[in-house]
């Protein structure tokens, strides 16, 4: 169906299809394509709507909400712009809230350990029979002096985190249901496990983890992006090591 409105709204702006090709950086084809009732990107529609000065919602109803609706069919729960903008009461609730399995990979992981009762949490729930897997960074793997490098802040700096982080989880050692693993591979992502809940860090060439962006994930019916995370951590899992270190 054509969209008469996105037509009109360019009538009364008196912007040709050529301009508005020009401000989207598409062709005048694509352009026409919407015209006829196809429905740009957000991003687009975001720069079309401020320059006809019109509402989205207006020039295409429901694409808002189709798209919402799209990332939770997906398990996309939200996507937060750095991971320390993720509040920390939904760090709390999340792990509070996990019964059946906490797994975490990281390199350091340490802002974690601000939450007071961590260790004791952990010890709690593998006491009533869940799974807590933590994968630390190999301290002195190539991977982690090289993101060390990369981060401008040393070759050591992240393997001395390490240390601490090793020595922070020492404690865990031998308790049953509760696990530590150090891992030589390159941290593409950090992820933080909760039962059916996830949150993922991405991590950004030069930018420290906290600045990088997070999506907080839910395991859905279907194979989503929860699964695919949730599959990484297995791969490095079985790929590490016991870590013995800080003990």
């Amino acid at each position: 169906m054509a969209n008469d409105r996105l037509r009109d709204a360019l009538e009364r702006s008196r912007v040709s299809t050529a301009e508005l090709a020009l401000l989207t950086e598409c062709d005048v084809k694509t352009v026409s394509r919407w015209l006829a009732g196809r429905v740009p990107h957000p991003r687009t529609r975001f720069k079309i709507a401020k320059r006809l000065k019109e509402d989205e919602e207006y020039l295409w109803p429901g694409a808002n909400r189709a798209a919402a609706e799209a990332s939770d069919s997906a398990g996309v729960v939200h996507f937060y712009p750095t991971r320390g903008a993720v509040p920390p009461s939904l760090w709390d609730r999340l792990l509070d809230a996990a019964t059946a399995e906490v797994s975490i990979l990281v390199y350091v992981g340490m802002f974690l350990t601000e939450k007071p009762d961590l260790l004791e949490s952990l010890r709690k729930k593998a006491a009533s029979g869940g799974m807590i897997r933590i994968l630390l960074g190999d301290r002195d793997s190539s991977a982690v002096k090289q993101r060390s490098v990369d981060e401008g802040i040393g070759p050591e700096t992240i393997s001395a985190k390490i240390d601490q982080a090793n020595f922070f989880f020492s404690s865990l050692k031998g308790v049953p249901n509760i696990e530590v693993r150090s891992h030589a591979t390159v941290l593409y992502n950090s992820i933080y496990r909760f039962d059916n809940d996830m949150i993922v860090n991405p991590h950004v060439y030069g930018k420290t983890a906290p600045m990088a962006p997070a999506m907080h994930l839910r395991k859905t019916a279907s194979y989503g992006p929860f699964n695919t995370y949730a599959d990484s951590f297995e791969a490095v899992w079985e790929s590490a090591i016991p870590n013995n270190k800080g003990s």
